[in-house]
């Protein structure tokens, strides 16, 4: 059985990826930020959202110990945040400097890997910092990557269709082409090592564009040669499948597809259990909690699905949420975000939004000061001090940050998707056609070029020419709407 806990409808763009600790869901989106939230309620923790990158973060993931959590984006670096505050620990910058699409830690933490858009990738000591050592594929862009679970091994996944696994000194120890038609999506090591006298054994799921997810199993002989094989290609969906997890004891699999479901598998057995639908757009995210039987799912219509399984396949233990904990954040949504101007709020919108927000001990100090719409989006630091009385300089600061993104969120909401560049999702102003089809800022496409890629930010194909062609019908229609505007 399969329940849908609670939606959360926080991020402004595409959700990328999800990731999770003992304690806590990281998600990260095209809007630039990473949302953090505590797994025993899904509330927001009071220093999210996490603002760094300076274009798309792509992928996040937390250390063992939980301490950490890395991102990566197109702004060509891997941030490192710290868990208990929110601050920025360190940034590692891309050799080459080329849009990082992908990372992942092993699982003790001691290593880092990044993959790039040219094909490149990076070994990083994580305690330290330091980059030890580099490796690439030409002519193809780096998507997927997992450790082994011994964390001496790891493979990674382009959109030229390969599997190729390296060992720590980035040695290529095989290459599994065509392992997918049309490109690797993403790919995933299952927790267990299977081992006999003779044979070490893993297991690894991967999907693509070729609307496959596929199981293989990993064998390391006697003599240190390791080969590939492939045990299962489950088609229980119809399109692209952009995303893959195990559960933490690897009895369950879940992938995300561009049809729109989610489904759930019998790792073991290769047999579907469970496909689910309440995703409005592609479902670009998945993954298991590793306490707790709970999946998160993130798509590009901009929400993240809590799903609840309780499975004889899965031996999770985890304790079930509280009732009251899945009444506040089911369906999670701004009454007010429902109007297209803030400024239009009543008083009592304005109460209905603090509520949502968590801000709730807040109401009777806005009531009091007749905080409408109006009210609300001129408030600063100084008045909610003064006027206010807020003396919490957290609080404060909390508030404004929230304003910040009802405003953010209401010019969102206010432009049509198709004016604003893929690359930077802000209104363009000199959009122009790539090879690719598709249209973006100028400044933009050409940065992303320069980086010496030439795949597409929309398909992550290769750009046949980099010849930009001037879409003026668009330039006009944007010009047009911002004067109705």
């Amino acid at each position: 059985m399969v329940s849908l806990v609670c939606t959360l409808q926080d991020h402004l763009d595409d959700v990328n990826w999800c990731a999770f600790s003992a304690t806590l869901l990281a998600t990260c989106s095209g809007d630039k930020t990473l949302r953090i939230y505590n797994t025993r309620d899904f509330a927001e923790l009071p220093y999210s959202p996490l603002s760094g990158h300076g274009y798309g973060v792509h992928c996040c993931c937390f250390s063992a110990c939980g301490q950490f959590l890395a991102s990566c984006s197109t702004d060509a670096t891997t941030v490192i945040w710290s868990v208990a505050t929110g601050e920025i620990e360190a940034v590692l910058e891309h050799p080459g400097r080329s849009p990082v699409r992908i990372c992942a830690f092993s699982p003790d933490s001691t290593y880092l890997v990044s993959g790039a858009s040219d094909g490149t990738l990076a070994l990083w000591d994580f305690p330290s910092k330091k980059l030890l050592r580099t490796g690439a594929v030409n002519d193809t862009t780096m998507v997927a990557c997992s450790f082994s679970p011994c964390g001496q091994l790891f493979m990674t996944g382009s959109t030229y269709g390969d599997l190729r696994l390296w060992d720590l000194a980035m040695n290529q120890l095989h290459a599994e082409k065509n392992a997918h038609d049309l490109g690797v999506t993403c790919c995933a090591f299952a927790p267990n090592i299977l081992s006999s006298v003779h044979v070490v054994q893993f297991h690894l799921a991967s999907c693509g564009q070729d609307s496959h997810l596929r199981i293989w199993a990993i064998n390391k002989s006697g003599s240190g040669a390791y080969k590939m094989k492939l045990l299962h290609t489950l088609t229980g969906q119809s399109a692209p499948v952009l995303s893959c997890a195990y559960s933490s004891d690897g009895q369950l699999l879940v992938s995300g597809s561009v049809d729109k479901t989610v489904t759930i598998y019998d790792a073991n057995n290769a047999v579907l259990l469970y496909t689910l639908n309440q995703h409005g757009r592609y479902v670009t995210a998945c993954a298991f909690s590793p306490t707790s039987p709970l999946i998160a799912t993130g798509s590009m219509d901009k929400t993240v699905n809590i799903w609840r399984v309780e499975d004889g396949n899965s031996s999770h233990a985890g304790k079930s949420l509280p009732e009251s904990a899945l009444a506040s954040s089911e369906g999670r949504t701004s009454t007010g975000q429902s109007k297209l101007l803030v400024s239009d709020w009543s008083e009592g919108d304005v109460s209905a939004w603090l509520v949502e927000e968590g801000l709730e001990a807040l109401v009777d100090k806005f009531r009091v000061n007749n905080i409408d719409g109006t009210e609300l989006l001129s408030l600063t630091s100084d008045t909610l001090a003064s006027e206010l009385h807020i003396e919490s300089v957290g609080l404060r600061k909390k508030v404004l940050r929230k304003v910040e993104e009802l405003k953010d969120a209401s010019v969102c909401t206010g432009i049509p998707d198709e004016f604003l560049c893929p690359i930077t999702r802000e209104l363009m102003k000199e959009p122009v056609i790539a090879a690719d089809g598709y249209s973006y800022e100028r400044e933009a496409i050409e940065s992303w070029i320069n980086t010496k890629n030439r795949s597409s930010p929309m398909t992550n194909l290769p750009l046949l020419t980099t010849l930009l062609t001037p879409n003026y019908t668009l330039k006009m229609a944007i010009g047009r709407w911002k004067t109705s505007h």
